[in-house]
């Protein structure tokens, strides 16, 4: 696995003739220590439609310095990144592939830009000499390696970076950048040094005989992002099918930007992941008066697919912390035999297995396919009429028909007696909530605060139900568990009685159903919805 580190900075525009300001009087440091200058070589590497860049990614190999090797860094607010490294070879290292293959996928990465650099470096120390923060004064050539065009393929400037230690407080920059606007330096109005050479380097453009601005080379040169083009189109209120799109638009960047970070075991990304796919399929099945069914059916067969593979991870994650918990809230006198170890031992095996299995996935060829059914979609959508329509006529009306199907299932549930069947119909109407709360999420930006509301009833819903469903599969996990620490000779007696109290959870939640349904299908909030 690549080192990773959080990487926190803040750039600044320079010129040749910028000096610093005397940094020592910044609050906290106590010396500024000069270490000279460094010569920087980097080339960085991209698709030739510069995919990375789109999305704000940054991939580079990179000579001179302390960590020469290469470099790939992941946005994950302003001035903050995660960079990762791998050490210097000439072929791109497998891990990095991996955690590009959603945005690469067939396409081949190609040297876009070379920055040489000469960085003279300051570190501002405190009192004991620890690292504050590093700053540095860089002067920069840059030189476009492919797509650039005439004398705009080279360019060159001095910037200031001011770049926090690590596990230091990002307060410390504020101080430091106070110092440097006192004394004249502005920030820079480019995010990083790639952005700003794209920029700088990017293909000249010509006139076309209508008049339309051109590139040299006759491609767009506009990393924005895929499927976003406004070309052609009239400033007009957004209909429907807008909506609806834009909703299917950003539950698509969702997956394919949580890729990497399934694949690196970051906290809750299997979850955020899965979610994101499973309300792009409710999209496509809530607004089918929207989107041709017979178009969506096969992308909407794919999204449950991965849902379920990327279920396998979450739920056992899900059922292992669940366990632990109830387990914590047993005083010792009743954990009687290996307990802990036993659990230990079956949460370790089951979420190794599910593991390897979903990096598997999305290492496929049939996950890459769906990526690519999903541009496909959004370039050319298959709308049906009601997409032109307004959408506080339209929204509304898919809304509240999966709100009609989620009243079915519930009444059914509330109808049968405790037991299985009971257990299977509050399970179909758990899923029938969850359809309806992501329906009146992506109805929101169009329907405002009644959406909104309608939204948080629904997940009131769907929160009681689930909890009933994680008892229900916890119930059976835990009988597996006392099968078998019985065969092993051990005591029971704890798997039974947390068998009992999963029990109980779930009468409680089925006694307290009514009364949220209740509440959740108030008339005046379905009157709200439909303006």
């Amino acid at each position: 696995m690549a080192d990773s580190k959080r990487e926190i900075e803040r750039k600044y525009e320079a010129t040749a003739e910028t000096r610093l300001p005397d940094l020592s009087r910044v609050a906290g440091v106590f010396t500024v220590a000069h270490r000279g200058v460094t010569e920087l070589d980097a080339v960085y590497y991209d698709t030739e439609d510069l995919r990375l860049a789109a999305d704000s990614l940054t991939l580079r190999r990179r000579t001179g310095g302390s960590d020469a090797g290469w470099h790939l860094k992941f946005p994950v607010a302003s001035g903050i990144r995660d960079e990762l490294r791998e050490p210097l070879s000439d072929t791109l290292p497998p891990s990095f592939a991996g955690l590009l293959r959603s945005r690469v996928r067939d396409r081949g990465l190609v040297p876009v830009v070379r920055l040489v650099s000469a960085r003279d470096v300051h570190h501002l120390l405190d009192a004991e000499g620890v690292l504050l923060a590093e700053v540095s004064v860089d002067r920069v050539r840059a030189e476009r390696l492919t797509g650039g065009a005439g004398t705009a393929a080279r360019t060159a400037w001095t910037e200031i970076e001011a770049e926090l230690a690590d596990d230091g407080d990002p307060a410390f920059l504020d101080a430091v950048e106070r110092r440097l606007r006192k004394a004249g330096i502005r920030p820079s109005a480019s995010p990083s040094k790639l952005s700003r050479a794209l920029a700088e380097t990017a293909p000249k453009r010509k006139q076309s005989p209508a008049g339309r601005e051109e590139a040299s080379t006759g491609r767009q040169e506009a990393p924005t992002g895929r499927g976003r083009s406004t070309a052609g189109r009239t400033r007009q209120k957004p209909t429907s099918g807008d909506h609806v799109l834009a909703y299917i638009r950003h539950q698509t960047e969702a997956i394919v930007a949580l890729d990497p970070a399934v694949r690196r075991d970051l906290p809750d990304s299997v979850h955020q992941m899965r979610v994101a796919t499973r309300r792009l399929r409710s999209a496509l099945r809530t607004y089918r008066r929207i989107l041709d069914r017979d178009a969506t059916g096969p992308v909407g067969a794919e999204l449950k697919w991965l849902a379920a593979e990327l279920g396998i991870d979450r739920d056992q994650e899900v059922l292992d912390a669940r366990l632990r918990a109830r387990l914590a809230e047993l005083p010792r006198t009743l954990v009687l035999g290996p307990v802990r170890g036993r659990l230990r031992v079956w949460s370790a095996a089951a979420r190794g297995g599910s593991r390897r299995r979903t990096v598997a996935v999305l290492d496929g060829k049939r996950y890459l396919a769906l990526l690519e059914s999903l541009d496909a979609l959004l370039a050319g959508p298959p709308l049906l009429p009601a997409a032109a329509r307004a959408p506080g006529r339209e929204l509304p009306r898919a809304v509240l028909r999966d709100y009609g199907r989620l009243a079915d299932r519930a009444g059914r549930a509330l109808e049968l007696p405790p037991g299985h069947d009971r257990d299977l119909a509050v399970h179909e109407a758990r899923k029938a909530a969850k359809r309806v709360r992501y329906a009146a999420e992506a109805a929101r930006p169009a329907l405002g605060k009644p959406a909104k509301r309608f939204a948080k009833r629904m997940k009131a819903v769907q929160s009681l139900l689930g909890d009933h469903q994680d008892s229900v599969v916890a119930r059976e996990t835990l009988r597996t568990l006392a099968v078998q620490a019985h065969a092993a000779g051990e005591p029971a007696f704890t798997w039974g009685l947390l068998y009992g109290r999963e029990e109980a959870i779930a009468a409680a939640r089925e006694r307290e159903l009514p009364e949220v349904w209740r509440r959740a299908s108030r008339p005046g909030l379905r009157a709200a919805l439909e303006g």
